[in-house]
């Protein structure tokens, strides 16, 4: 009986060894993700469409973002009359002021050819970055503009001072053990991805504050950006707001381009874009790992870029702003939004690898 027993153990032993080496070789082997285009170039036209009916006097005021960053190519003005160049510090923007009366349309918007390179931040244990203490010392203008609340002249859509949020925030920091902006800054997109689900909003719904969406615990783009970037702040994490337009190929093959927003984080300066790191908030993968490979530090080139939040309350309002028109009952005006690609080639396509060392690089 004693024989048996030490055999059994003995296998148990060899199986338990085996195991483990198994273990050994697959954490050796790099994890790869389908290949996908990581260089693309397009033609977008985007806007609003407004037709004017009736018999009365009519005012149209229109702001809108130019994609100025080294993507763009070239752009021009859809509606070349009653316009204005309103730089400011963060993006440059077209506004129309429009004095009209009785019947008229108007096509108000920008047409740019865009070239577009999938942007990686490739370590992943930030081993550059500096820590939140440092950065308050070193980069205080970062802290002043990015780790505040900010409002429109009602709401509080991004809330670092939210008792919930600042807690939440807290636990994080204290949990992860280290204080390396950019570790915190990964835990706490690990804590939005592990609390949170993205869902669009039923019929007309508005951008909900970040404390709105921490009670329901699903959002938006935008809703998880605005959380997403209150939880940075709360720990003294620079983060801001972007927004632009997400371009996709359906299955049928057409290209389209959807209203979309994300979030940056400062970590210092010798990682991503002079210390900023993208932040995809709305991504969907099959895990939490893979969102963080694909979406914490990167940013693909279906990402367009048009807004970028210079951390005032102004700057939020312009973001949330559309299009206003104010007319008289005997006026009719119907407005129609629109966003639309052609001339879609991919130009480049590789698959993203991380390493055992938690290093990417597209391959």
């Amino acid at each position: 009986m004693n024989e048996k027993i030490v055999f059994i153990i003995t296998v148990v032993v060899v199986l338990v060894s085996a195991v483990s080496g198994c273990l050994e070789i697959f954490q050796d082997i790099p994890t790869k993700y389908e290949s996908h285009p990581i260089k693309i170039s397009y033609n977008i036209k985007y806007g609003y469409n407004i037709n004017c009916t009736g018999i009365g006097k009519y005012e149209i005021k229109y702001i809108c973002d130019i994609p100025e960053n080294l993507k763009t190519i070239s752009y021009s003005l859809l509606y070349n009359l009653d316009y204005e160049l309103i730089p400011s510090v963060n993006n440059s923007a077209i506004s129309w002021n429009i004095s009209g009366i009785d019947n008229a349309t108007y096509e108000l918007g920008v047409t740019a050819s865009i070239e577009s390179e999938s942007f990686l931040v490739s370590g992943l244990n930030g081993e550059d970055a500096l820590t939140i203490q440092e950065i308050n010392s070193f980069y205080p203008e970062m802290v002043q503009k990015y780790c505040h609340e900010q409002s429109n002249r009602a709401t509080t859509f991004i809330d670092p001072t939210d008792p919930d949020i600042k807690t939440i925030a807290r636990g994080v920091l204290n949990q992860a053990k280290v204080n390396n902006s950019f570790i915190i800054a990964k835990s706490l997109f690990t804590w939005l991805k592990e609390n949170t689900n993205y869902q669009i909003h039923d019929g007309q719904g508005d951008v909900q504050p970040a404390a709105v969406t921490l009670q329901k615990k699903t959002g938006d783009c935008d809703d998880l950006s605005y959380l997403y970037i209150s939880l940075c702040r709360a720990v003294g994490i620079p983060a801001r707001f972007i927004r632009g337009y997400l371009v996709q190929e359906e299955e049928n093959g057409i290209v389209t381009a959807t209203a979309h927003a994300w979030a940056e984080v400062f970590v210092g300066a010798l990682i991503g874009n002079k210390g900023w790191v993208p932040v995809e908030c709305a991504c969907c993968a099959s895990s939490i790992q893979a969102d963080i490979n694909q979406n914490f530090g990167v940013e693909d080139a279906f990402h367009l870029r048009l807004f970028v939040d210079d951390g005032s309350n102004e700057s939020l309002n312009i973001s949330l702003s559309g299009i206003h028109v104010q007319y008289y009952e005997n006026i009719n005006i119907e407005l129609h939004s629109f966003a639309e690609i052609d001339d879609y080639l991919e130009l480049e396509s590789k698959q993203l690898v991380v390493t055992k060392e938690n290093t990417r690089y597209y391959q």
